[in-house]
C-alpha cells in the first residue's frame, strides 16, 4: 500500500556495522528495523514475510567470506540481492567503568572483528581469550549483564557513544586501517534491479562431480563469454566431504547476452545452480566489455547463425519440390 512503511531486518543488536550499512538505505530512517540474532534469523524473517528484506554482512576486505552469510543464502527458500554496501570498519575496546587494560584476560567479539585485531591483541594484551559472540554490538551490551563471563569487547564506535554503561579502553584497535566489509540486503524473489552499467551478479554453482577439470569447466563459462570473475569461494555443502559448492561475483547483470549466455552454460553443467541476483555494484565502478562479448557483437552473432538456418530450410524446401531425373 501506498505510505505503508517497509520492513528490514539486520543481524543485532542496535548499534552493528550491519545496522549501519541499513542506513544507507534510502527509506531505512523510516522503516520499521528488526534486529535479529544471527543471520539465519534475519534471513528467515524475509523467508516468513515478517521482513520485506534483510542486510547482512557476506565479505570482508581483511577476513574474505562471511562464511555464515555464504552458507545461509545457498540453501533453503530461494532470496535475491537487491542492494550491496560498503561500511569501512574501525573498532575499540570496550569494558564496564572501573575496568583497566591490565585486568582484562578475557575478550568477546565477533569472529571476523578479532581477527581484524589479533595483532593489537598480541601486542597489548598477550594472552587474552578468546569468547566468540554473535556479533560485535552484542558482545558490548553483554557486558551490562552482572552475571558477564568476559572482561571487555570489540565493538564499533557508535556502540560505545550508545551505552553510558561502557568505557573506552582503546580506539582505533584495527589492524588495517582501511578495513571494510561489504554488506547485502536480500530480499524474496522478484523483478532484477534494473541494469546500470557497474553491476554484479552472485550465483551459487554446485560441483557437479569431483573430478579433474571440473572447477575449469565452470570458470571457462564465465572466461569464454568476457565475463570478468570479483570473488569465487569454495564452501562444503556439509552432505560429506569432497562435496562443495562455488559462490561466485561476476561483473555484470543478467541483462546483458554474455552474463545470461554464461549462466546458461553454468546451467547446463550444473542443473542446481542458485541465481542470487544481479544488483548495483556499490562502489559504482563501471565495467568494461570487450566489443566481441557486448550484446550487440552477441545479437550479430545469433543474427548470422538464424540467416543459415533460414537459408538452409529454403534450400531444402526447394529441392524437395523438385522433378525426379528421368
Amino acid at each position: 500500500m501506498p505510505g505503508t512503511s517497509r520492513t528490514y531486518a539486520f543481524l543485532g543488536p542496535k548499534g552493528t556495522f550491519t545496522e549501519a550499512a541499513l542506513l544507507q538505505v534510502p527509506d531505512a530512517l523510516q522503516a520499521v528495523r528488526l534486529p535479529a540474532s544471527n543471520v539465519n534469523a534475519a534471513l528467515d524473517t524475509v523467508r516468513d514475510g515478517t521482513a520485506d528484506a534483510a542486510m547482512v554482512p557476506i565479505e570482508n576486505s581483511v577476513e574474505g567470506g562471511v562464511t555464515a552469510t555464504l552458507d545461509a543464502i545457498a540453501t533453503g527458500e530461494e532470496l535475491r540481492i537487491i542492494r550491496e554496501v560498503l561500511v569501512p570498519i574501525s573498532f575499540v575496546l570496550v569494558a564496564r567503568p572501573g575496568v583497566r587494560l591490565e585486568d582484562v584476560r578475557r575478550v568477546s567479539t565477533h569472529g571476523h572483528a578479532w581477527a581484524q585485531c589479533r595483532l593489537w591483541m598480541d601486542k597489548n594484551i598477550p594472552g587474552a581469550e578468546y569468547v566468540p559472540g554473535s556479533s560485535t554490538a552484542a558482545s558490548a551490551v553483554g557486558l551490562l549483564d552482572g552475571d558477564c563471563l568476559y572482561d571487555a569487547a570489540i565493538c564499533a564506535p557508535l556502540v560505545a557513544r550508545e551505552h553510558a554503561g561502557l568505557s573506552v579502553l582503546a580506539e582505533n584497535i584495527g589492524d588495517n586501517p582501511g578495513a571494510v566489509t561489504r554488506f547485502i540486503l536480500v530480499s524474496r524473489p522478484g523483478a532484477l534491479p534494473a541494469r546500470t552499467g557497474a553491476d554484479k551478479t552472485t550465483v551459487v554453482v554446485p560441483l557437479p562431480e569431483d573430478r579433474p577439470g571440473a572447477l575449469m569447466e565452470i570458470l571457462d563459462q564465465f572466461a569464454s563469454r568476457g565475463v570478468n570473475l570479483s570473488r569465487i569461494e569454495s564452501r562444503p555443502t556439509g552432505q560429506y566431504l569432497g562435496h562443495y559448492f562455488f559462490s561466485i561475483d561476476a561483473d555484470g547483470h543478467a541483462g546483458e547476452a554474455r552474463v545470461a549466455d554464461a549462466l546458461a552454460g553454468l546451467h547446463r553443467i550444473s542443473p542446481a545452480i542458485r541465481f542470487l541476483g544481479s544488483y548495483a555494484r556499490a562502489d559504482r565502478q563501471s565495467t568494461p566489455v570487450p566489443a566481441h562479448t557486448s550484446d550487440e557483437a552477441f545479437g550479430a552473432a545469433q543474427a548470422w547463425v538464424e540467416s543459415i538456418l533460414a537459408a538452409e530450410s529454403i534450400a531444402g524446401e526447394s529441392g524437395s519440390g523438385a522433378s525426379p531425373k528421368a
